[in-house]
């Protein structure tokens, strides 16, 4: 699927893309879990692909609170030697399985990005909308895999919250791990899951 053409600064853009086939990939989309994904992953130019549909995001006064770290072929066993460790140190009574399983994370699908979410705390746009901003890179990252035909899930777990494993990643003590986005093939196809009733959520405001 070529990418599409990117547009120059200041060159007038459609404001609606009627679609029915992004309907329906909304509709239908579905995370798949990291231990049902395998090879092949996204090409270098998909990759980049999605990264850039990632950060096509609404960003209050373009403040960019995000930036990208890529995993993939022998880093991600390399960075497993940094999980294994670190929860050696937080799981003294580990069993060396567990431990092991923990070295493996990255190997559960081709390619991770973590989504670093670094926000400019001094700016004047408040930080949790910066916050927001970061969490819709992280959906726009699995809608792109999804369309180039790729499965993907949006995952934290304990290592996104460690000390020790962020210093390796490169993370600075003001940021944080928005999510590790695993990108491959999935084995088989999801099934569907319980899904909320937006109706049963909604009211209408009235000046009473």
């Amino acid at each position: 699927m070529p990418a599409t053409p990117k547009p120059e600064l200041g060159d007038p853009l459609k404001a609606a893309h009627p679609s029915d086939e992004t309907l329906k990939l909304l509709s239908l989309r579905r995370s798949t879990t990291a231990v049902m994904l395998t090879k092949p992953g996204p090409t270098d130019d998909q990759l980049e692909q999605i990264l850039q549909i990632g950060a096509r995001v609404p960003d209050h006064r373009r403040v960019c609170p995000y930036r990208f770290v890529i995993f993939e072929d022998e880093a991600r066993a390399e960075f497993g030697k940094t999980l294994a460790e670190a929860y050696r140190r937080e799981t003294p009574a580990a069993e060396e399985a567990a431990i092991a399983q923990e070295a493996g994370r990255f190997l559960r699908a081709p390619v991770i990005v973590a989504v670093v979410f670094s926000p400019q705390t001094e700016h004047r746009t408040p930080v949790w909308e910066q916050t927001l901003t970061t969490g819709a890179v992280c959906q726009n990252m699995l809608i792109a895999a999804n369309a180039l035909g790729y499965a993907a899930q949006w995952l934290t777990e304990w290592y996104a919250y460690n000390r020790r494993v962020l210093t390796q990643i490169g993370l600075d003590e003001h940021e944080q791990i928005a999510g590790f986005v695993y990108i491959g093939s999935a084995k088989e196809d999801p099934r569907e899951r319980q899904r909320v009733d937006a109706r049963s959520l909604v009211s209408h405001w009235q000046n009473n």
